[in-house]
C-alpha cells in the first residue's frame, strides 16, 4: 500500500499558495485494509476515507467508465492493481492531476501539469475530459481563481468545453451541482471571468440563460457608456468584489438587472420596465437553481429598490426610512450594508465611473443609525394602540433621519 498527496494541495504548494485542504491517494490498497487501520468510510460512489487523527480525506486509486449522460452517468472502479496513472489521468485538468510522493518529495506529474503551472494554462487531462459536463463550469471557476494569476484556457480545451455545450450534456446537471459551481466561483478573486469563459464556450445561455440575454441589449449611453447591459453586468460583478467579499453581496450584484434581458410590455415605460421584469426573473431563477433564501432576498431587494438607493441624496426623509423598512434593517440591521455594497457596485460598475464617488452609502448608513436609535418610552406607549405605537415610531425615526441629514450637510458645509 501507497499514499501520495494529490490534486489541490500539490498545485497550490507549486504555485507558491496557502494549502487549505490535503487530499490524498491510496495505491494498492482494498478499503477493509483501510477500515482494519482506523480509517472513517465516508464515500457513497466510491471508497473515500477520513484519516483516524487528521480526519483528511484518502481515497483509493480508481477508474471511470462512462455509462450514461450527465456527470452522474459513470461506472467507478477500485481495486489494488489501478496505478496512481490511471487515477490521475481521469481527472479534468493537468493542474490537478500531479501527485507528491511524501516521502521522497518527488513528483508524479504524467500530463504536464507542472509545466502548465509554469505556462499558465489550463488544460484538459484527456479526451475523457468531454464525459463530465461538470468540467466545463470548474474549468471556469478555475479561470476565476486564477486569472489574476494570468491563467488561460488552451485553445484545444476550449474546443472540448464548445463540444459538450453542443451535445446537450449540460442540460443534464442537476441544479445543486450548478449552484454549488456558482457559489463556490463567488468565492474566487475574478468571478465575472467565469461567465466570460462560459459564454465563450457557449454554455452561458445553457446553464445561466438569464446573465446570457444580458449581452448584446443596447443601454442609453448617457448613463451606460459602455452601452452593452451584458459588459455592465459585468463590471458590476467586479465592481462587488472590490468593496466586498460576501458572496450575497457578490450575487445580488450578478443579477439586480436581469429585467434589461427580456422585451418590456408596450404600456411601460422602456426607462424603468427592467426593475419590474428583474424580481420575477431573480425569483424564477433562484427557485431553478435551488439558491439559498439569503441569497435570493437581497438580489430582490436590489432589484427592486436599486434606484431609489442611487437617489438617496434627492428624496425626502419619509422616502429613506420607507427603503429602509422594506430592507426589514430595523430586525435584519446587516442587510443593510450589503443592499448599498450591491447598489453601490451597481454605480460604480460604468466605463470611466470605476473610482467613481457615492455619497449615498455613507447617507444611507447614517439614516440607519438614527432611524434605529429611536424608541418610545412607556409613558409614550400609555394608552396607544400597536398601529398607533408603530405610526409614532415611524414619524420620530422620520425626524431622527431629517436631523442626521441635517447634520451630515451642516457637516460638509
Amino acid at each position: 500500500m501507497k499514499t501520495y498527496l494529490v490534486g489541490g494541495a500539490v498545485r497550490d504548494e507549486l504555485l507558491g499558495l496557502p494549502v487549505r485542504e490535503r487530499d490524498w491517494v491510496v495505491v494498492g490498497a482494498n478499503p477493509q485494509e483501510l477500515v482494519d487501520r482506523g480509517f472513517r468510510p465516508v464515500g457513497k460512489d466510491f471508497p473515500v476515507f477520513l484519516h483516524p487523527q487528521t480526519n483528511e480525506e484518502y481515497a483509493l486509486a480508481r477508474t471511470e467508465r462512462k455509462t450514461g449522460p450527465g456527470y452522474r452517468g459513470f461506472a467507478t472502479r477500485f481495486s489494488p492493481d489501478v496505478t496512481l496513472e490511471q487515477d490521475l489521468e481521469r481527472r479534468d485538468l493537468t493542474l490537478n492531476a500531479i501527485a507528491k510522493d511524501v516521502e521522497t518529495g518527488a513528483l508524479i506529474d504524467p500530463f504536464g501539469g507542472e509545466r502548465d503551472l509554469r505556462n499558465r494554462v489550463l488544460r484538459h487531462v484527456s479526451a475523457a475530459f468531454v464525459e463530465d459536463p461538470v468540467r466545463v463550469l470548474r474549468a471556469a471557476r478555475f479561470a476565476a481563481r486564477f486569472a489574476p494569476l494570468g491563467f488561460t484556457i488552451a485553445p484545444e480545451t476550449m474546443t472540448l468545453m464548445r463540444e459538450i455545450a453542443a451535445s446537450g450534456e449540460l442540460n443534464a446537471l442537476v441544479a445543486e451541482r450548478v449552484w454549488q459551481e456558482l457559489h463556490k466561483t463567488l468565492l474566487m478573486p475574478a468571478p465575472w471571468k467565469f461567465f466570460e469563459v462560459l459564454r465563450e464556450a457557449n454554455a452561458l445561455a445553457i446553464v445561466f440563460p438569464e446573465i446570457d440575454a444580458l449581452f448584446g441589449v443596447p443601454q442609453p449611453e448617457k448613463w451606460h457608456p459602455e452601452i452593452d447591459a451584458g459588459v455592465h453586468t459585468m463590471m458590476v460583478l467586479e465592481q462587488a468584489c472590490r468593496l466586498s467579499t460576501d458572496p450575497v453581496v457578490r450575487f445580488a450584484a450578478l443579477v439586480h438587472d436581469l429585467g434589461k434581458g427580456t422585451t418590456p410590455p408596450a404600456e411601460w415605460p422602456r426607462h424603468v420596465a427592467h426593475e419590474h421584469r428583474s424580481v420575477p426573473l431573480i425569483e424564477k431563477m433562484c427557485a431553478r437553481l435551488r439558491i439559498p433564501n439569503a441569497y435570493r432576498d437581497l438580489a430582490v431587494l436590489v432589484g427592486r429598490h436599486h434606484l431609489v438607493m442611487h437617489k438617496a441624496n434627492e428624496v425626502r426623509p419619509g422616502t429613506l426610512v420607507d427603503l429602509l423598512e422594506h430592507l426589514d434593517a430595523f430586525r435584519r440591521p446587516e442587510r443593510v450594508e450589503q443592499f448599498v455594497l450591491a447598489c453601490e457596485a451597481d454605480a460604480r460598475g460604468r466605463k470611466g465611473l470605476e473610482n467613481r464617488e457615492y455619497p449615498q452609502s455613507d447617507l444611507v448608513r447614517r439614516a440607519h443609525a438614527a432611524a434605529r436609535a429611536v424608541s418610545l418610552t412607556e409613558a409614550e406607549r400609555a394608552g396607544l394602540s400597536g398601529d398607533q405605537i408603530a405610526q409614532k415610531i415611524r414619524e420620530a425615526r422620520v425626524r431622527a433621519v431629517a436631523l442626521s441629514l441635517r447634520e451630515r450637510e451642516r457637516g460638509r458645509g
